[in-house]
């Protein structure tokens, strides 16, 4: 698995075009492999996110794959052709050093949703894996932060707690609309930024190269995570 990381130059009208329309984006980053590349197998698939820096102006395209990817057109079109490239990574040298109990940092661009079902019964019968229905996105703060609480255990981790509760802070909450050949798509997306400890090595694993809930193709589910910084008065 591959880590890959390209600054956008939000300058250019290309760059513009591409962040406003997820359907697009997810377009330029397959273009950036082969027909024959591998996409999605049982190591990892193709994900990507943006994340905007308002400390230091910068919008930066995250990309998780398992084959090398070439973003020469990319970088023609929304990036700087005379500087800036990209930058890629071997993730599996990350990826073999997790080990159960370690904290991190961690950043998530999701969809969260729940299946709403026929009849209110049915909820109360199955699990959300298992409601049968049309999917609707969470909008307030609470409901997405439950959202992911509930499914960290599944892929491996638990959310830190801090005195006034979970270590985690939502933001760039957004409703968006595009797209995708003649149909619209909608989707609520948020950002979780948090602290995290490891609880299963193989499943975090996982969930760091498969991603974390639906709409991956439209730059949900990839989780990133940096090392904690202690300062010397809690050391």
């Amino acid at each position: 698995m591959y880590l890959s990381r390209m600054q956008l130059n939000l300058a250019r009208f290309e760059a513009k075009q591409l962040i406003a329309s997820p359907y697009r984006m997810h377009a330029a980053v397959e273009h950036a492999f082969p027909p024959d590349a591998v996409r999605n197998d049982e190591w990892g698939r193709v994900l990507w996110r943006i994340d905007h820096n308002e400390q230091s102006h910068s919008t930066v395209l995250y990309v998780v794959s398992p084959e090398t990817p070439d973003f020469t057109h990319l970088v023609e079109q929304a990036g700087w052709p005379s500087r800036c490239k990209w930058e890629t990574r071997e993730y599996s040298k990350l990826l073999d050093r997790l080990t159960v109990g370690q904290q991190w940092n961690f950043r998530l661009r999701a969809n969260p949703v729940r299946k709403a079902a026929h009849d209110r019964a049915e909820h109360s019968r199955r699990t959300p894996e298992q409601i049968i229905g049309k999917r609707q996105g969470y909008v307030t703060v609470s409901q997405q932060i439950d959202w992911l609480l509930r499914r960290a255990e599944a892929n491996g981790f638990e959310v830190l707690e801090e005195e006034s509760g979970p270590a985690l802070r939502v933001t760039q909450r957004k409703r968006e609309q595009f797209n995708r050949g003649g149909s619209k798509v909608t989707l609520s997306t948020a950002v979780f930024d948090g602290c995290l400890r490891i609880t299963d090595a193989d499943r975090f694993r996982h969930a760091l190269c498969h991603g974390i809930g639906p709409a991956k193709g439209f730059g949900c589910g990839l989780m990133t995570i940096a090392p904690m910084i202690v300062s010397a008065a809690e050391e």
